[in-house]
């Protein structure tokens, strides 16, 4: 994870693009990356491209990662705090195999 956080930091330092990145346009770019990850199944959910799809994905990915690293948080770290807090919200007995919101469980 260090390494793609330096080398992503060394990408845009090179191009002078952190001036760009404040937290509110990385996130304006995550919803659209992942819109455009969303087009690659807009009218056909089976028959897509995964090359397209893996371009998109990494897209998402790496903007995701440098909101990260612009708040000083560590992605993996706040990804297990979530998990915790979602397996508290959905316990095995009452959710496996069920989509229901977790306050209509």
């Amino acid at each position: 994870m260090a390494d793609i956080k330096e080398e992503l930091r060394a990408f845009n330092k090179e191009r002078d693009w952190d001036q760009f990145h404040s937290p509110e346009n990385l996130a304006k770019s995550i919803a659209i990356e992942s819109g455009e990850l969303l087009e690659c199944f807009q009218w056909d959910g089976k028959n897509y491209s995964l090359e397209d799809v893996k371009g998109e994905l990494a897209d998402v990915l790496t903007y995701c990662y440098m909101l990260a690293d612009k708040l000083n948080l560590d992605p993996i770290a706040i990804m297990e705090e979530k998990l915790a807090i979602t397996k508290k919200k959905y316990p095995v007995e009452k959710s496996k195999g069920r989509s229901t919101k977790y306050d209509k469980l």
